[in-house]
């Protein structure tokens, strides 16, 4: 069987390393797959693996518009995966108009699903493409002969838009063996020695709440505790926006929080290490690679409430609402101040991560696509 993969819209840090992650878990072809054709843009490509079984597809369109990637996904696509010998197509993010058959789609953005989300980008473009990718995402979803969900959550709240998809399956992303392999360094830090080190690994986006997490450790500055907090990941103008105006109301002189931009893996697992305590308030995720990233390493982790996160964190942290920053204190106060906590929960974190692999998802994925191929050979046959 020969796969096509549309990596066209293939734009998220997740999404990159969903499609890194299962081309590199092998680097002889996967059982019963002898070649898998690759359509991406050209940056896209350079980082996927060079085996002899992956062939690599660039199309000018792919660096163009998002109208103009569309246009070729729906007009030429299919042609090129005919042409290039391929069974069947797997569509790395469902935004794709490209309609070859068989077809599998994977659910790489929750965010048009989630009440509440799209509207939090207020009436920007931002919220307009939002609405764009729903119409696009639920046509493929429904027209797909299977269908790939990172999470149960993700499965049923897409289904509750799109009515029940053919063939739903959920296969949930690997982690980086760096961060399975990183070990938590960090000692906690006895009283008045240095302040505790909180971080926080993800774009700053509007449903991301970094700016009530800014909140939160003011209330907790206040309140005494000697803790600082790193936000990692660059991110959008907007939320930037937001989030400068908090810190410069709450944290004028800088003392306590800091900005970075986007880190290289292996820096954001050194600093996992160096780190004291995590945080992740995002009130949308598909899956959270990055807070499945902070478990693998080890960390005691305070976490957002919402979306997929409390599937894949279950009960190694200590729980919050996003949206308030006197509940992520309060989450944040638990693990400060209660050493046993930190140490069941941390512990409890590795081991669920220890299930994570990039193995596992590629094995799993590679079946299913031969599955779906079969049974679409019947269909046809019968």
């Amino acid at each position: 069987m020969k796969v096509a993969i549309d990596a066209s819209r293939v734009r998220s840090g997740g999404g990159v390393a969903h499609l890194i992650g299962i081309l590199s878990a092998s680097k002889e072809a996967p059982q019963g797959i002898t070649e898998v054709h690759v359509w991406a843009y050209a940056s896209l490509l350079a980082r996927l693996p060079n085996f002899s079984w992956i062939i690599k597809h660039h199309a000018e369109a792919v660096e163009q518009s998002a109208i103009k990637q569309l246009y070729w996904q729906a007009t030429k696509l299919a042609d090129e995966i005919r042409l290039a010998g391929c069974d069947i197509m797997f569509a790395a993010d469902a935004s794709t108009l490209c309609r070859f058959k068989p077809m599998v789609v994977l659910n790489q953005n929750m965010l048009p699903y989630e009440s509440g989300m799209v509207s939090i980008f207020g009436w920007t473009r931002e919220r307009l493409r939002q609405h764009f990718i729903y119409r696009v995402q639920k046509r493929a979803f429904q027209a797909a002969e299977g269908n790939i969900f990172l999470t149960n959550h993700a499965a049923t709240q897409v289904q509750a838009h799109t009515g029940m998809v053919s063939n739903p399956i959920c296969i949930a992303h690997g982690v980086d063996e760096l961060f399975t392999q990183t070990k938590h360094i960090a000692v906690w830090p006895a009283q008045a020695e240095r302040a505790i080190r909180c971080v926080y690994v993800s774009p700053i986006y509007e449903y991301k709440y970094q700016w009530v997490v800014v909140r939160a450790i003011k209330l907790l500055r206040d309140r005494g505790v000697n803790i600082e907090l790193d936000l990692i990941g660059g991110g959008g103008a907007r939320a930037r926006r937001i989030l400068a105006k908090e810190i410069s109301g709450c944290d004028p002189e800088g003392k306590f929080s800091r900005v970075e931009e986007f880190l290289p893996h292996s820096e954001i697992a050194a600093r996992l290490a160096e780190s004291d305590l995590f945080v992740f308030a995002s009130g949308c995720e598909t899956f959270g690679i990055s807070l499945l990233e902070a478990m693998a390493v080890g960390l005691p982790i305070a976490c957002s409430n919402r979306s997929s996160l409390p599937e894949t964190l279950q009960s190694a942290g200590v729980y919050f609402d996003p949206e308030d920053e006197v509940s992520i204190a309060s989450a944040l106060e638990q693990l400060v101040h209660d050493a046993s906590l930190r140490k069941k929960v941390s512990m409890k974190a590795q081991e669920l991560a220890k299930a994570y692999s990039w193995q596992r998802c590629a094995t799993e994925t590679w079946r299913f696509l031969n599955t779906v191929y079969v049974q679409s050979k019947q269909v046809k046959q019968s």
